[in-house]
């Protein structure tokens, strides 16, 4: 069987998280960077007070349930998991960039919280899923779930860790099970940190297989590529490589495709990428005009705003626009007019509007409040138009300091920039920038006469379409 290869788990899942079907699973290799310790390193000790070393046993659950045999009780492990994962640790990048990105579905065997914190660190609601019973119960205004299905620190006592745990989770949480199953079956998930050693997950997985044969859905893990050790000989690493491959081999069965890695470290660049490619759907207008003389007069400039928006809402992109003066009120016609005469499609889903607020209350400055709106704005979109970009200040014509602005937080944020230099103005100092330094933006290479003179919509409109093209991952 064919392995994966990484374009295509960037340019699926990106679709998926573009389209609303992606789901993350996460293992503990997703917290160990931030502090929290591997499934091996929590059971070492306990495996030192009944005389074992965690180095020589596969089979930790089995581990967990010896020390439990051994004590007659589990205080012991529960102390462990309140202890271990009660710290205080910092969200790292990986937790930051699945939890910024609009996944609905979380799924994890760790006890640990991260992903609930990076939730909201990024203002998303978090709807937890601890106990069976919550299944049932929704949070309102939640933007995602996260299904704890081996339960929370702070529920040590209901922690699945043993293989008393394992061998009753069917009768003590059947419901998790099935909303696993179903989530696998409609959705694509992602798994990060996570060893494919769970009893649970390896159940529903084959429970799916049987049930959907050839028909089952793909998704996606990361595989750290097999290096032969310091003082390993040839014999044990040759062995462990085909063991690997074996593996891989076999997870295709479930669906699951493997991306092999030089290292671990590179998840977080595909993540990147995926977080890229999902905001390049998005594309931000930045412009203002007050002032109207040839070859821009007032029905041309807005008549570009207009139809330039239309297009890209035709071509599935969503608009975010500030509402700048003069266009602003063209660019929400051009969209409206597409959504409004095309079926399926929603004004949420392909508009964003984010008029500034002129009359400023408050203890906040206005400088400060217009520039935390402008960022907040940017960092929803992967790609930035500006055009025009004048105003009136004591009736005197001057460059709009705001469409400016809007460039350095969208040049800071890696958006990819496309300003329209014919247009004069704002847009015309942000050309010039760009196309001294144009090594930074080849996707405008070919294209840079065109946005420098042509004073042609068609023509114009067809060229940044074009552009927009080249950016998308899928």
């Amino acid at each position: 069987m064919k392995i994966a290869t990484i374009e295509e788990f960037i340019r699926e899942y990106t679709r998926a998280v573009s389209e609303g079907y992606a789901a993350v699973f996460a293992g503990a290799g997703l917290s160990r960077s931030s502090g929290y310790v591997s499934w091996k390193e929590l059971v070492r000790p306990l495996a030192k007070d009944i005389g074992l070393n965690v180095d020589k046993e596969d089979d930790l659950i089995a581990v967990a349930q010896y020390y439990k045999n051994v004590r007659g009780n589990r205080s012991g492990i529960n102390s462990k998991i309140l202890n271990e994962f009660n710290k205080e640790v910092e969200i790292n990048e990986n937790v930051e960039i699945i939890t910024r990105l609009p996944i609905s579905t979380y799924w994890t065997t760790n006890y640990d919280d991260l992903i609930e914190k990076g939730l909201e660190l990024n203002d998303r609601k978090a709807d937890i899923k601890m106990t069976q019973q919550s299944l049932a119960d929704n949070i309102y205004d939640r933007d995602a779930v996260v299904y704890k299905m081996h339960g929370d620190s702070k529920l040590p006592a209901q922690a699945v860790l043993t293989k008393d745990d394992y061998e009753i989770y069917e009768n003590e949480r059947p419901l998790f099970r099935t909303v696993l199953q179903g989530d696998l079956v409609s959705k694509t998930f992602v798994f990060i940190g996570f060893s494919f050693e769970d009893p649970n997950l390896n159940y529903v997985l084959g429970q799916i297989r049987v049930l959907l044969k050839e028909s089952t859905r793909d998704h996606y893990c990361f595989f750290e590529k097999v290096k032969q050790e310091k003082g390993e000989i040839q014999e044990d690493f040759l062995y462990r490589k085909a063991k690997q491959k074996l593996r891989i081999e076999d997870l295709q069965r479930y669906g699951i495709q493997a991306i092999t890695l030089d290292s671990y470290s590179e998840i977080t660049n595909l993540l990147s990428e995926i977080e890229n490619g999902y905001l390049r759907k998005n594309i931000f207008i930045s412009g203002s005009a007050s002032i109207f003389s040839e070859p821009w007069t007032k029905e041309k400039c807005e008549s570009l705003a207009y139809l330039l928006s239309k297009e890209l809402v035709c071509k599935n992109y969503k608009v975010i626009s500030g509402f700048g003066l003069g266009i602003g009120s063209s660019v929400v016609n051009g969209a409206l007019e597409e959504i409004m005469s095309s079926k399926f499609k929603h004004i949420d889903e392909h508009l964003s509007l984010r008029p500034f607020p002129q009359t400023i209350n408050g203890l906040i400055p206005k400088e400060d409040k217009w520039k935390k709106y402008r960022t907040d704005m940017i960092s929803q979109s992967g790609i930035a138009i500006f055009m025009f970009g004048n105003k009136l200040k004591d009736e005197n014509p001057e460059i709009a300091r705001g469409v400016l602005d809007e460039y350095e937080i969208a040049k800071k944020n890696n958006v990819a920039l496309i300003p329209i230099g014919s247009t004069g103005w704002a847009a015309r100092e942000i050309f010039n920038e760009v196309s001294q330094n144009i090594s930074d933006y080849p996707y405008l290479e070919e294209h840079i006469d065109i946005l420098s003179k042509s004073n042609d919509q068609t023509q114009l409109i067809n060229t940044i379409l074009k552009i927009i093209d080249s950016l998308q991952v899928f």
